[in-house]
Parts: structure tokens; sequence; C-alpha cells
């Protein structure tokens, strides 16, 4: 029994943290995930500055992602899946960009540029 809790010590210790592109990349995916699963708040809580915006303009964007969505409901048969291809991070700029696949319910796909700010723990869109 002390050989198994040493081994699983040690694969604990040996773990490595994940890197600051990982989670730009991680962070970027859940935003667009909130955005196809129609969660505009949360969407835009995951926003940089959104928090301190005034009420009314935190309206028009919330009416601009549902907008945005039924524009590519009715173009692509909506977005199905995102997944990110890759991430660069600048940690000393605080900044990272993220590329995203975005998989549309007609079978195209596109691949954005989604501009991260943040970290090194919590990234947002920028």
């Amino acid at each position: 029994m002390a050989s198994l809790c040493a081994a699983l010590a040690l694969f604990a210790a040996c773990k490595e943290e994940p890197k600051p592109e990982q989670l730009a990349a991680k962070a970027a995916e859940e935003a667009y995930g909130h955005l196809i699963g129609g969660r505009y708040d949360s969407y835009l809580g995951s926003v940089a500055g959104a928090d301190s915006l005034p009420a009314d303009y935190r309206e028009q964007l919330l009416a601009n992602a549902k907008q945005f969505m039924a524009w590519q409901e009715e173009e692509h048969g909506g977005i199905d899946s995102v997944r990110a291809l890759r991430a660069v991070a600048d940690t000393a700029a605080r900044r990272a960009s993220v590329y995203l696949l975005l998989c549309f319910g007609d079978s195209t796909k596109e691949e954005v540029l989604v501009p991260m700010v943040g970290g090194p723990e919590q990234w947002l869109l920028k």
C-alpha cells in the first residue's frame, strides 16, 4: 500500500502544468461554446472589459451575438462545433492568438483568429 501511495505522489508531482497557450485555447473554445449554445451572457462574460460596460451597450452586444448566430444558422445551418487548432502566447505582453476551426451545419469549415488577453490563469477574448 505504501508503494502505491508513493507512486501516486510521484505521478502527481510529475504532472505538468498547462502552458499559457493551452489555457488561452481552452478559454477561447469555451467562449465560443457559450456562443454556440445560446448562452450569450456567459459568452459576453468571456470578453475582456464586458463586466464594466454600460447596461445599454451590453444589451446591444448581446443582441449582436444573437443576430450573428441567427445569421450563421441561415447561411450555414449553424455552427456545430469549434476546436482550437493552435495558439501562440506572449506572456510578457499578456496576449495570445488562438486559431479556432468553426465547423458549420452545411459541412463547411472556417478558421478564425481569436485574440486573447489576460493570463496566466484567466484568458479573455479581446
